[in-house]
């Protein structure tokens, strides 16, 4: 009788278990039971770009620039907790030659609580990078030109990850101009504030990126970007 009802539990729980990424979309908080019953595996995947995601991609982020195709690209769900430590389902697509990388640092970050308060495709904004800045939201591929213009930016190539960029702003003094992104970030320009969702040099997100091989924007000199880890060619692009 006991095996008799072990089984069944078996078999009416395996599918909801499986179905677990499923029951949440991007944007929404996982409620800790449900985690402690199906755990957090089943949130972090990867696969090619799906029709659905082409049609809010295309004419948006997706601007079919020549060196780049849907076939070069992966769409990544994963879990990121906010500073309040909510578990929350974020959505990023990237380039496919990162993809286990990327994989790989926000599951840590994760399980770590490191803080990343928002992670949706920059679609949800239209493709208008300093909107989706503004509502410091970490993202990935973008078809566009670099901030300082001019070329296009390693985000057109789904190459370059920006984290929490409210917090982390570019920052530029160019022929006597100041130049902040997004609009509203300039008290943390000198990176001593005190937002949990700031990064610091030798934190923990600092050092996964640049263990797998990224550089950040920080580390530049001719101006900061702050928020943006890229994997380039070179490792003094901007140096």
């Amino acid at each position: 009788m006991r095996r008799a009802v072990i089984l069944i539990l078996f078999f009416v729980l395996l599918p909801l278990c499986a179905s677990a990424q499923g029951r949440y979309r991007p944007g929404d908080v996982v409620p800790e039971p449900f985690l402690k019953v199906y755990g957090f595996q089943d949130f972090f995947w990867s696969s090619s770009i799906s029709e659905s995601v082409k049609t809010k991609m295309e004419g948006c982020s997706y601007k079919a620039m020549a060196g780049i195709s849907w076939d070069d690209l992966r769409y990544l769900q994963v879990l990121h907790r906010d500073a309040d430590g909510n578990a929350i389902v974020g959505e990023m697509v990237c380039n496919s030659s990162i993809a286990e990388d990327l994989m790989e640092i926000f599951r840590a970050l994760f399980l770590a609580g490191y803080p990343i308060e928002r992670m949706r495709l920059v679609d949800v904004y239209g493709g208008d990078d300093e909107v989706s800045m503004r509502d410091n939201n970490t993202s990935c591929f973008n078809q566009r030109q670099i901030t300082a213009g001019g070329m296009l930016s390693r985000h057109s190539f789904g190459m370059a990850v920006d984290i929490n960029p409210r917090y982390n702003p570019y920052y530029q003094v160019k022929n006597g101009q100041t130049i902040i992104e997004p609009v509203g970030s300039e008290e943390f320009v000198d990176m001593e504030g005190q937002s949990p969702y700031q990064i610091k040099k030798g934190d923990l997100c600092y050092r996964l990126f640049r263990q797998h091989g990224f550089h950040w924007g920080g580390d530049w000199t001719r101006y900061k970007d702050y928020q943006h880890f890229e994997r380039s060619q070179t490792s003094n692009r901007y140096e």
